[in-house]
Parts: structure tokens; C-alpha cells; sequence
């Protein structure tokens, strides 16, 4: 009899502990195994017990995929939850802020107010003072990416919608995308998740690519697939698989293999030869240019300059970088006071700027110039400088 009781005793204890540990592992509401099981049991075991727990996306990053993905497709409803899952997983308060202004542009206004007022609930409950703009430096894109970009929106967009390519480049890129309160990785993140999630694939290659180049890792970006499929359909996430699947081909022709990757040696003084009159005013020669194997982009050449002489004004798509080797010259931005140059100085020259450079009027000056091509094109030239504009100079 004893041994009777004992086994039920020890039967309703392993019960009681099965029960405890079902209890415990359940993430979906009550309600939902007393209407869909079998939900609830895919909630539990599979997108919280097995997707949630796969290590190819840390938890704070599937808090920002979950989070961007419900915002931008205005499930308002499940905001809050997410919410809270994310400040656990360590996302900032001010991160989750500028998530849901971000995708104000990306999945629209409404849907971010929304959201708004959702996530307020959330810093109330957990007693989260109101947020202000943080002051810190602003993020810097990439300029050759952003010439890039610009001249293809240019291209493009502005034809048909001048004003939409201006926002785009004024507000979105020149504005939004440089806040610091995200990282450039972490917007890239945000962007194509919400892309995924409302279906927008053909927008995928470009925001993968700059994902990629802002630093998530092919794992990562095919974990973004498997992740929003939970949370926006499958049939979202098919329809981006082909897409990225031609980034990742895309990106692996670009690396370098190893008979391309052998050093080039371009002699001092070789090839050297008198400057095209046509774009430079005075004795001016050019030894030592080279232009590097696809994919890069990069050439440049050493520029010798007699006192007096100079380039004709022009613009460098990708911007130009000069290196003062010897004497001393001037350099000029349109619109701005000619400012002189010493040798060991760098030269920065934006992409775009219009500008020219060369000696000073009383000393002979030497720099080594770096452009990148785009197109084909590193520099676009334009009518040479007055005497009147090249007199206004003054050796310091």
C-alpha cells in the first residue's frame, strides 16, 4: 500500500513539474491554445523555442528585425510586447525612438505614429524619462557611395520627380541616415527588414549591398529572411530570396583573385610628359600615372607645377585627394578664398566641388593627385582660371 502511494505521489510530482515546465517555456497568450493549438505550439516551440534561439543573429538584433518588421506593416497591436523585448534584449530607448522615425520614411507617417504611441505605453510602464535628440558627432557616409547614389538618383528619379530626388538627397540620406542615434549597421538592418517585410524587394539590392558594406555578414542578412518570414509571411520572404541570392553572387565577383592581386610597381619620373594645354595654364608636367585593375577605381599621377601655373577649374565625381610633395601652391573652392598649400599637407576635395589647384605665383609645386573613376570619368573639366581669379592668391 505504501509503495502504492509512494508511486502515485511521485507520478503527480513528475506531473506537477511537466506542467511547471510546459508553463514556463509558454510564450503565446492563453488565449490562443484555446483557440488555435497548433499556434500556440509554432509560437512556442519553433519561432520562440528554435528561430529566437539560432545564434546566427544576436537577440538584439531579431528585436530590431521583429520590431521594424511590425512597425512597417502597422501590427499595433503586438508593438508594445516587442517593445519591452527589445529594451530587455539591450536596445536604447532612444534606438527604439529612432527606429520608428526611420521608418517613417520607409513604411510611411501614419504607421509610425502608430507606433509612437504604442511604444510610449511601454517607457511609461517602465518609467523612461522623454527622450531628446542626442549630441554626439553625426554618422559619415561613404563618399564615393554617396557620389554614387546621388548621380543615380540624378539620373533617374529627378527627370520625373525633382522634388523626390531633392528630399531624398537633402532629407533621407543628407539628414536622417547620418543621425547618430543609430548606427549606420543598425539602419541598414532596420531599412531591409522593413523592405522584406512590405514586400518592396526591388528596393532590396541597393539597402543589401549598403547593409553589407555597413557591416552585417551574409549569415546575417540571409538570418533577416528566416526571421521576418515569422513575422510578415512567407510569401514576403520567398519573393526577397531571389534578390539577395543575386547580391550575394554580385558581391562575390567582386573579390579580387589571386593572378589579379600581384603588386604594381610604377617608377618614379615614368612616362613623363607636358600637360594638355587645354586644361592647364603654364609649364606643367605629369609623370608615374597609374590606374589600378577593376574592380578598383583609383589612379592618380605626380603633377609638377612651374610658379604661376595651374589647373583649369573642374570636378572629380568621386572627389580627389592631393598630396603636397615639394614647394609651395594654392588651392581654390569656388566661391571661397584661394588658400595655400605646404608641403606634407593632404588635400581633401569633395565630390562635385568645383575647384583648382596648383603653384603659388613666386614657387614651383609638386603634389601626387588621387581620383577615383566613375563611369569611366574621374575628372570633368571647365574653362581655365582668370589671371584676375589666380592674382587674389598671397604666399604666406
Amino acid at each position: 500500500m505504501k509503495n502504492i502511494a509512494a508511486s502515485i505521489a511521485i507520478s503527480a510530482l513528475a506531473a506537477t513539474g511537466a506542467e511547471a515546465q510546459e508553463e514556463r517555456r509558454r510564450v503565446a497568450p492563453p488565449a490562443v491554445y484555446d483557440v488555435a493549438p497548433g499556434l500556440g505550439h509554432f509560437t512556442d516551440d519553433v519561432l520562440f523555442g528554435e528561430v529566437w534561439e539560432r545564434k546566427e543573429l544576436a537577440p538584439r538584433d531579431r528585436s530590431l528585425v521583429t520590431v521594424s518588421a511590425i512597425v512597417s506593416t502597422g501590427k499595433t497591436a503586438q508593438i508594445g510586447a516587442h517593445v519591452g523585448r527589445a529594451l530587455d534584449n539591450g536596445v536604447k530607448p532612444e534606438e527604439i525612438g529612432e527606429l520608428v522615425t526611420h521608418l517613417a520614411f520607409y513604411s510611411g507617417w501614419p504607421n509610425a505614429i502608430s507606433a509612437v504611441e504604442e511604444t510610449k505605453k511601454v517607457f511609461d510602464e517602465r518609467k523612461i524619462a522623454p527622450l531628446q535628440n542626442i549630441a554626439a558627432p553625426r554618422v559619415e557616409l561613404e563618399a564615393a557611395a554617396e557620389a554614387a547614389r546621388r548621380q543615380t538618383l540624378n539620373t533617374s528619379v529627378a527627370p520625373t520627380s525633382a522634388a523626390l530626388a531633392d528630399l531624398t538627397n537633402r532629407v533621407l540620406f543628407g539628414d536622417l541616415w547620418q543621425r547618430p542615434e543609430l548606427s549606420a549597421r543598425d539602419r541598414s538592418l532596420v531599412t531591409m527588414s522593413a523592405l522584406i517585410a512590405v514586400g518592396q524587394p526591388e528596393q532590396l539590392p541597393f539597402h543589401a549591398n549598403r547593409a553589407m558594406d555597413n557591416g552585417l555578414n551574409q549569415a546575417e542578412v540571409s538570418e533577416v529572411l528566416s526571421h521576418v518570414a515569422f513575422y510578415a509571411g512567407w510569401p514576403r520572404a520567398m519573393s526577397a530570396v531571389p534578390v539577395l541570392k543575386q547580391v550575394f553572387e554580385s558581391r562575390k565577383g567582386t573579390q579580387v583573385t589571386a593572378p589579379q592581386a600581384d603588386l604594381k610597381i610604377t617608377p618614379a619620373g615614368s612616362g613623363a610628359a607636358s600637360a594638355p594645354e587645354q586644361f592647364f595654364t603654364g609649364k606643367v608636367g605629369i609623370s608615374g600615372l597609374y590606374q589600378a585593375d577593376e574592380p578598383a577605381r583609383v589612379g592618380g599621377a605626380t603633377v609638377s607645377f612651374s610658379a604661376g601655373a595651374r589647373t583649369a577649374w573642374h570636378t572629380h565625381p568621386l572627389g580627389q585627394t592631393l598630396f603636397i610633395v615639394r614647394g609651395r601652391g594654392w588651392v581654390q573652392k569656388e566661391g571661397e578664398p584661394i588658400q595655400q598649400v605646404n608641403p606634407g599637407d593632404v588635400v581633401w576635395i569633395p565630390p562635385q566641388v568645383r575647384h583648382w589647384h596648383g603653384a603659388s605665383s613666386g614657387e614651383p609645386m609638386t603634389h601626387f593627385a588621387v581620383a577615383e573613376a566613375l563611369d569611366g570619368s574621374s575628372v570633368t573639366w571647365m574653362e581655365k582660371v582668370s589671371e584676375g581669379d589666380y592674382s587674389k592668391g598671397t604666399v604666406r
